[in-house]
């Protein structure tokens, strides 16, 4: 009776896993997909696929899109999302800090985290230029390629960074190599002055500026961060930096951290901007 239990428990956890797996690529690709295109993007068999579908549209999780079977992320998951971000501290608190970052910079300010091994902009408040300059909010983005990378990590030892970015993620969007040891390296120096920023490895024209935001276990939990024009981001970038800097301190308090005497994780000095 045991082993019977156990394989139910074991065959639910399965499709529980599919299903989250169904929801994260349909988040992904942003379009509504046919089950028989999602099985296909996902390496699984149709016939689970098409039973997670429908079960997760009768719950309200998927909504059909269109009149060929199309299906996408259901409004049951935006409200479940309003739920999450009243309760949630730092989604809550970032957002009049990301918009007090953005008017006095005129720059686009985002909040970005950790999903699962990758980065991603959690929140965005776009900048009062005539052009825009941002990501989009929830895309996977290789860790190495950018600022927040270096304090999103630094908590880690050389080891488990290394296990956990993927060895292709250093492969810059340039095609050029970096070398595991310089990022590193970068990683160490980032934790040590309380900042990174450099010329972007994904936009060519840009400079990006990040800042740690610390929970009470002095975890570096989110960053927050200005994208802004390369030429703008290196004239200001002692004021856009304090700016940052300022938000964050603010913030990680809020969360239960405490600087340390030396003000770590506050108000870093140090290192002028890097070319990427």
């Amino acid at each position: 009776m045991d082993e019977v239990a156990d394989d139910i428990i074991n065959r639910r956890a399965r499709g529980l896993d599919r299903a989250f797996e169904i929801l994260n690529y349909l988040r992904l690709k942003r379009q509504p997909l046919r089950p028989n295109e999602i099985a296909q993007g996902i390496g699984a068999p149709r016939s689970s696929v098409y039973e997670l579908v429908n079960l997760l549209m009768r719950q309200g999780v998927l909504e059909y899109r269109g009149e060929d079977g199309r299906v996408f992320l259901g409004r049951k998951l935006y409200f479940l999302g309003v739920a999450y971000s009243e309760q949630f501290d730092l989604m809550r608190e970032c957002d009049k800090l990301l918009t007090h970052i953005a008017e006095e910079t005129r720059e686009t300010a985002q909040m970005c985290l950790l999903e699962g091994n990758k980065y991603t902009v959690a929140q965005m408040k776009e900048g009062l230029r005539p052009f825009r300059i941002s990501s989009n909010v929830g895309d996977p983005v290789a860790i190495p390629w950018t600022a927040s990378g270096r304090l999103l990590v630094a908590h880690m030892s050389d080891e488990e960074i290394l296990e956990f970015i993927p060895k292709d993620d250093f492969r810059l969007p340039n095609g050029e190599w970096l070398d595991p040891a310089v990022f590193i390296a970068e990683v160490r120096e980032a934790s040590r002055v309380g900042y990174y920023t450099f010329n972007s490895a994904v936009e060519t024209f840009t400079h990006c500026f990040a800042v740690p935001v610390y929970q009470a276990d002095r975890i570096c939990v989110a960053t927050l961060c200005l994208v802004a024009p390369r030429e703008d981001g290196l004239k200001n970038h002692a004021s856009y930096l304090k700016t940052l800097l300022d938000a964050a301190a603010d913030l990680s308090s809020r969360l239960g951290h405490a600087a340390d005497e030396d003000g770590h994780g506050v108000a870093g000095r140090g290192r002028p901007a890097m070319s990427a």
